[in-house]
C-alpha cells in the first residue's frame, strides 16, 4: 500500500458522562461520515473520558488512559467535541486532553501537524461558539491543525428526532463537510509524513 493509499486513522473523543448526549451524538455522526468516505474511525465517548486527574508528575496510568493516548498515537486526523458549560469546555473534555502531554516525547510531539476537528454544543450560541474557539486554540496549543470548519450546535433549536437521529440539514451537512476536511488533510499529512 502506498502513502496515497493509506485509510486515515480518524479518533474522535467527547460528550459528557451521561451516554448519548447531544456533543456525543455529533461526534459519533462525523465519525460515521468519515467511515462512509472510506476512513477507519475509534470513538472516545464521555464515559471512557472518565479519567483520574492528569497528574504530570506521575507515570502511572490506568488502562483506559494509556489505550486513549495510544490510539491519538496512531491518529492522523482527531474530532473533539464538547458540550459548553458556563461559555468553556467541560472539565471531563480538558483532563483527557491534558493526557496529550504523555505524547510530549514522541517522534510526533503531541499532535504536530495532524487535523483537528472541533465541535460544540451549548444551549445557547454564546457558549457553543465560545467553546468551539477555545477548542481550536487547545488544537494549536498541541501543534494540531484546526480545521477551516468548526461546528458550534445550538441545543436550544431541534437538531435530534425523538428517535436520536439527526434531524437539522445544516448540522449534518456541516458535520460531513467536517468529516471531508478530516479525511482529505489525514491523507495529505500521512502521504507528506511518508515521503
Amino acid at each position: 500500500m502506498t502513502s496515497i493509499d493509506k485509510v486515515p486513522f480518524v479518533v474522535g473523543m467527547g460528550g459528557t458522562l451521561r451516554a448519548d448526549s447531544s456533543t456525543e451524538r455529533a461526534v459519533r455522526y462525523c465519525l460515521e461520515a468519515v467511515e462512509r468516505q472510506g476512513g477507519r474511525t475509534r470513538m472516545f465517548a464521555g464515559p471512557d473520558l472518565e479519567l483520574p486527574m492528569y497528574a504530570p508528575h506521575s507515570l502511572e496510568r490506568t488502562p483506559a488512559a494509556l489505550e486513549f493516548v495510544s490510539a491519538l498515537r496512531d491518529a492522523d486526523a482527531v474530532v473533539v467535541g464538547s458540550p459548553g458549560y458556563h461559555g468553556a469546555i467541560s472539565g471531563l473534555v480538558k483532563n483527557a486532553l491534558d493526557y496529550i502531554e504523555d505524547l510530549r516525547e514522541d517522534p510526533r510531539v503531541y499532535l504536530d501537524n495532524t487535523p483537528w476537528g472541533c465541535i460544540s454544543c451549548a444551549y445557547g450560541w454564546q457558549a457553543a461558539v465560545g467553546t468551539l474557539g477555545q477548542l481550536r486554540s487547545i488544537g494549536h496549543a498541541l501543534r494540531a491543525w484546526p480545521t477551516p470548519l468548526g461546528v458550534a450546535i445550538n441545543s436550544a433549536d431541534k437538531i435530534w428526532s425523538e428517535t436520536g437521529e439527526l434531524a437539522d440539514g445544516t448540522v449534518r451537512g456541516q458535520l460531513d463537510m467536517l468529516a471531508t476536511q478530516l479525511l482529505n488533510f489525514g491523507r495529505s499529512e500521512g502521504a507528506a509524513g511518508q515521503g
